[in-house]
């Protein structure tokens, strides 16, 4: 059974650029005809709500724009798109003074009245603007208040499957969704979609993004024939908590406990940050502080269940109780108290810098399709800044919001080819045509375990090229998957689906990650240990030519700022 649907913009993903994109668009006319679609719950799903730290934005009159851009350029290894970057730390105070006063957001206060700002590794000055450590939840309950009081509709707990295209390839004009709770597909003819799907590096074996985030938009993209930027790049965050057979294993304890002063203890009790950036020590930036984790325990320096140890309890009870309330119940949930014990935790996976490449307004290569927040890529360059993040998905999801809204007015829908919904539906009931065969579960550990070894933190050329054999053997495993049970919710054939587009979205990891033969920011090469500035200040792209994969580079655009 397929269902049909039209709209002007289609949105996938409920993420604060997904909500930020309908909302702008909403304002700018509430007759725009705007559809919404969730992989989860509306308000509940993907990773803004689990942002525990906060929001970088130039607000203090001691601060400036310039020291913003400059921090995260520099933090990004120097080959972000400098115009993507100077846009984003340009629009933060607009947007986080909207969120306050417009979608109602209540942010931490200092004493005289002002928003308060915390630290953050990595930044030359406390810029990060937060509601204790639970500033997602914040953001994503009051833009799922504004999203129902707008009546946007929304359906839940459906996926994109695939893009529909125009026969010469060049335009998007729909996509196949399906509805996971009634196993049914809908087919949804649109002038616009606007890919806010979160991307996610659950691909490896510990990771800290929600469940649902599977680089279904990047899988998508890729096989629309997207051009996608710097998928090597791929952030670990230092602090995921060590819980053995939990599903809290590698769930963050984020940056803010590093800027207030926690000190990082490897299994011996040295704190060996001191060793890795005299400087900075623990508040150097996270791809430092992940490797630097990643060696203590790699060399034996860690604890019995291979993890370090991070310490806040020298900053008082009272202090860690009032200002990380979140984290210090998360902790009480596997038996330490963060306010009066060190806590084990090791680095996981945690934020795709890479994606589809975007302009400023969100333009991709291909007509009708738009991409913001961790679906695209350039603002970040090779590292992103912690407090970013939740920034780049507003700013974004505005801008795009904004623009798409008026691009629509000047075009019109276009039929979808019934050969190419087909073969979307065709591919995805495969899984479901086998008696026998393999389990998506167990795949999935094991592309885990391949890439977390061999394409993870400290890679070598020899690893990867390992890595890329592994996944072309878990691709044609994957392709002999059997899920008995038929559509209705069926889990099993979700694991297969999100099998299809983790395998994609990791072969564009491994093979760029080869192909960048220096160390920058979070990609590290141990055969190619230093930034090689002389050859490598370039963007690396990749896009399906036909049934290949095509690569190529350019170099990065240096117009603001140089090394």
């Amino acid at each position: 059974m397929t269902e049909q649907l039209t709209t002007d913009i289609l949105i996938l993903g409920t993420g604060g650029a997904g909500l930020m994109a309908a909302l702008h668009a909403y304002w700018r006319d509430s007759k725009a005809d705007i559809l919404l679609v969730s992989k989860g719950l509306l308000g509940k799903s993907g990773c803004t709500r689990m942002v525990q730290g906060g929001y970088n934005v130039v607000l203090n009159p001691k601060d400036s724009v310039q020291a913003h851009f400059e921090d995260t350029v520099k933090g990004g290894g120097f080959i972000n798109d400098q115009d993507l970057a100077w846009t984003l730390v340009n629009d933060a105070p607009r947007i986080v003074l909207e969120l306050e006063n417009k979608i109602g957001c209540l942010f931490d206060r200092s004493p005289d009245g002002r928003i308060h700002q915390k630290a953050f590794a990595g930044q030359t000055f406390d810029r990060t603007v937060h509601k204790g450590d639970l500033t997602g939840i914040e953001i994503m309950a009051r833009l799922r208040d504004q999203v129902l009081r707008s009546g946007i509709k929304c359906l839940q707990e459906t996926r994109g499957l695939e893009l529909l295209t125009t026969e010469d390839g060049q335009r998007v004009i729909g996509a196949v969704l399906l509805d996971i709770r009634r196993g049914v597909y809908i087919t949804v003819k649109s002038k616009a979609v606007v890919l806010c799907t979160g991307a996610g590096p659950l691909m490896y074996q510990r990771s800290a993004c929600a469940q649902e985030k599977t680089s279904d938009g990047l899988g998508m993209a890729f096989r629309a024939g997207a051009h996608l930027m710097d998928m090597e790049m791929v952030q670990f965050h230092p602090t995921g908590l060590v819980v053995p057979g939990s599903r809290l294993n590698g769930a963050l304890l984020e940056e803010g406990l590093r800027g207030a002063g926690a000190h990082l203890f490897n299994g011996k009790g040295e704190r060996y940050m001191e060793k890795y950036d005299p400087e900075r020590k623990e508040r150097s930036t996270r791809d430092r502080v992940s490797r630097a984790g990643y060696m203590e325990i790699s060399e034996g320096r860690g604890t019995e269940n291979g993890g370090v140890w991070i310490d806040v309890s020298h900053l008082g009870a009272e202090f860690v109780e009032k200002n990380f309330t979140g984290m210090r119940d998360r902790c009480l949930r596997i038996g330490s108290d963060l306010a009066r014990e060190k806590v084990e935790v090791c680095p996981t996976a945690h934020f795709n810098m890479g994606g589809v490449r975007i302009n400023r307004d969100g333009f991709t290569n291909l007509i009708g399709l738009f991409a913001a927040g961790e679906d695209a890529s350039g603002v970040h360059g090779a590292n992103r800044l912690g407090g970013n993040g939740v920034a780049e998905s507003t700013v974004y999801g505005a801008r795009i919001g904004d623009t798409v809204v008026q691009w629509v007015k000047d075009s019109d829908h276009v039929e979808a080819r019934k050969e190419q919904i087909k073969q979307a539906i065709d591919t995805a009931d495969a899984f479901l045509a086998h008696d026998q065969g393999e389990n998506p579960f167990a795949l999935r550990e094991e592309l885990g375990k391949v890439m977390w070894e061999r394409a993870g933190i400290v890679r070598h050329g020899d690893k990867l090229k390992q890595a890329i054999q592994d996944i072309t053997i878990l691709k044609e495993r994957a392709s002999k998957i059997a899920s008995k049970g038929g559509r209705l919710f069926n889990l099993g054939w979700q694991q297969a689906l999100d099998l299809r587009n983790l395998l994609t979205a990791s072969e564009l990891i491994a093979r760029s990650a080869l192909l960048r033969e220096d160390s920058r920011g979070a990609h590290y090469r141990q055969d190619f240990s230093e930034p090689d500035n002389a050859n490598w200040l370039l963007n690396i792209y990749v896009s399906r030519d036909g049934e290949k994969l095509k690569m190529w580079t350019a170099p990065v655009k240096l117009d603001r700022l140089k090394p």
